[in-house]
């Protein structure tokens, strides 16, 4: 595991999930959200993530957290060795992604683009949820099976899952 792309809907705790790996396994991890929009919230040019994507892709490990464009995520299901798709059921996305908009009362949370509203990406996360269905569909499951030949493939689909995955690639001291 030195190239890892970590991927689904919003609220599934990728971003913890990409944390804990990183703590883990020593590697660089780089949150998409972050590289999608500056610090005061604005989103960065399409060609500038481009060469921002490729120049991760190209580094020998990373941890890359998140979908950005599509041609990206294709690239970087391409050039990792491991895919981790977080795909928890629909109404624990909506919850999580609705806890993470209360809890910002008082704390930030972890990754968030700085200078970003958080409501206003919450917002965009639960529009994005509502339309998940028509992306995250079992054809796309299978083109992302078919491309992982060669590679682990994770499929966690519950928090006890996602537990079990963080426990069973801690680093070992």
């Amino acid at each position: 595991m030195k190239r890892i792309a970590v991927f689904g809907k919003p609220g599934g705790g990728k971003s913890t999930l990409g944390r804990k790996l990183a703590q883990a396994k020593g590697l660089e991890l780089f949150p998409l959200d972050l590289m999608v929009y500056r610090a005061d919230g604005t989103k960065v040019a399409n060609e500038e993530y481009a060469a921002a994507h490729r120049a991760i892709l190209d580094r020998d490990g990373w941890i890359i957290e998140g979908l950005g464009t599509l041609e990206s995520f294709w690239q970087r299901l391409e050039s990792a060795d491991t895919l981790i798709y977080v795909d928890l059921p629909y109404w624990q996305h909506y919850w999580f992604t609705s806890k993470r908009l209360l809890q910002s009362a008082w704390v930030k949370p972890e990754g968030w683009p700085q200078g970003s509203s958080v409501l206003k990406g919450t917002l965009a996360s639960w529009r994005y949820l509502r339309l998940s269905p028509r992306f995250w569909t079992s054809a796309l499951l299978a083109r992302i099976e078919a491309s992982a030949a060669g590679k682990a493939l994770y499929h966690l689909q519950s928090t006890a899952d996602i537990d079990a995955f963080v426990n069973a690639h801690r680093v070992r001291r």
